[in-house]
C-alpha cells in the first residue's frame, strides 16, 4: 500500500513521471508499476497516459479522500501557520487556511494537537522587512511563476538615478535575510539579477510566456554572496572577536563557508569566502567594539573608513 501511494504521489506532482521513471525513483520493475497503476485504478484513481508529455497525470479535480496526520506532521502545520502569520510573512492567506482543513478532517488526537500548539506556539519580532503594502506584489509574482509569465513594472532602486520600466522573465520569488526577493532575468539582458520585491512600485503579469532555464541553479546565482548581492571578487576573509563576543557570535551560522578557531583566553577567529565586500562591511560594523579584521587590507580600509566617518557625524562641538 505504501508503494501504490508513492506511484500516486509521483504521477500526481508535476514531475513527468512514465512507467519507466516511476520505475527508477521507486526500485522495482516496470511491471510492478503497471499493477500499482491497476490497483489505483480500481480504487477510483482517474490517472490518464498524457502522450503528449510522455508521462502519467492524475484528473486535475482529483483528492484523494484522506489523509492521516502523525502528531509531528500536525505541529509541523502549526509552526507554518504562526510564521506565515508574522509580520513581513503574512504576504498571502499563508498556512492558516489549510490548518483549519486539516483540524475539520482529522482524527481527535490531531485535532487536539492542532489546537494545543496553535495555543502555545507563536513567532515574535523578527524584524522583517514591512511587505504589509506588497501583498498583491507577491500574489503577482506567484501567478507569474506558476503559469511561466513574463513580468513588468516601475521599480525604484535606490542605486538608480530614477525609477526604471522593467520586463522581467522570473525565474523564483526567495525569502533572504529579512526581505523577499524576485529572481529574474530583465528581457533582452543575458543573465539573471536580484530584485528586492518592497521596491516595485507597480508589477503586473503579462500574457507572454517566461523563458526560464531547466538548468537554474539557485545556489550558483548567489555564489559566495554574504547576503543578496553578489560581488565581482572573491576575498578569504579573517575575522577576530573578542571573548566577551565569542560565544553570542558562533551561535549562529553566518555563511556556508563559515569556519572557527577558538584561542585559549577565550577570544575566536572566524573565517569566510566572500563574494564582495558591501554586506559583510555592515554586518562587521555591528560587532564594532568586539571585532578585529585580520584580512583582507581592502576591508580592514573599508572599515576604517566607516568608522572614522561615524565618528565624524557623531562628533560633539
Amino acid at each position: 500500500m505504501a508503494r501504490v501511494l508513492s506511484v500516486l504521489n509521483l504521477i500526481q506532482s508535476r514531475g513527468r513521471y512514465n512507467a519507466r521513471a516511476i520505475a527508477n525513483e521507486l526500485e522495482v520493475s516496470e511491471r510492478t508499476v503497471f499493477r500499482d497503476l491497476e490497483v489505483l485504478e480500481f480504487s477510483g484513481v482517474p490517472w490518464y497516459f498524457d502522450t503528449v508529455a510522455d508521462c502519467y497525470r492524475v484528473r486535475a479535480d482529483f483528492r484523494f479522500p484522506t489523509l492521516a496526520l502523525t502528531e509531528d506532521e500536525a505541529f509541523g502545520q502549526v509552526v507554518a501557520t504562526a510564521l506565515t502569520n508574522s509580520p513581513g510573512l503574512n504576504v498571502t492567506d499563508g498556512a492558516g487556511p489549510t490548518t483549519r482543513k486539516l483540524a475539520a478532517a482529522a482524527t481527535e488526537g490531531v485535532r487536539d494537537v492542532l489546537a494545543e500548539a496553535s495555543r502555545l506556539l507563536e513567532v515574535f519580532d523578527l524584524k522583517f522587512a514591512d511587505h504589509s503594502r506588497h501583498q498583491e506584489t507577491v500574489k503577482t509574482v506567484q501567478f507569474a511563476l506558476l503559469n511561466r509569465k513574463q513580468l513588468t513594472g516601475i521599480y525604484d532602486s535606490p542605486y538608480e538615478d530614477a525609477p526604471v520600466r522593467l520586463v522581467v522573465h522570473p525565474y523564483r520569488l526567495c525569502l533572504i535575510k529579512r526581505a523577499w526577493y524576485v529572481i529574474g532575468r530583465i528581457h533582452d539582458e543575458p543573465t539573471p539579477k536580484t530584485f528586492r520585491v518592497i521596491r516595485f512600485k507597480s508589477l503586473r503579469a503579462l500574457n507572454q510566456p517566461a523563458s526560464i532555464p531547466d538548468d537554474f541553479d539557485l545556489q550558483k546565482h548567489f555564489g559566495n554572496a554574504w547576503a543578496v548581492y553578489r560581488g565581482e571578487t572573491s576575498y578569504d576573509i579573517e575575522l577576530k572577536f573578542a571573548a566577551d563576543a565569542a560565544k553570542i557570535v558562533t551561535e549562529t551560522k553566518w555563511h556556508p563557508t563559515q569556519q572557527v578557531k577558538r584561542h585559549r583566553d577565550g577570544s575566536i577567529t572566524m573565517t569566510f569566502t566572500v563574494d564582495g565586500l558591501s554586506e559583510i562591511l555592515r554586518w562587521i560594523l555591528t560587532w564594532t567594539g568586539n571585532v578585529s579584521v585580520i584580512g583582507p587590507p581592502e576591508l580592514r580600509d573599508l572599515l576604517q573608513d566607516k568608522l572614522e566617518s561615524g565618528v565624524a557625524m557623531n562628533k560633539i562641538d
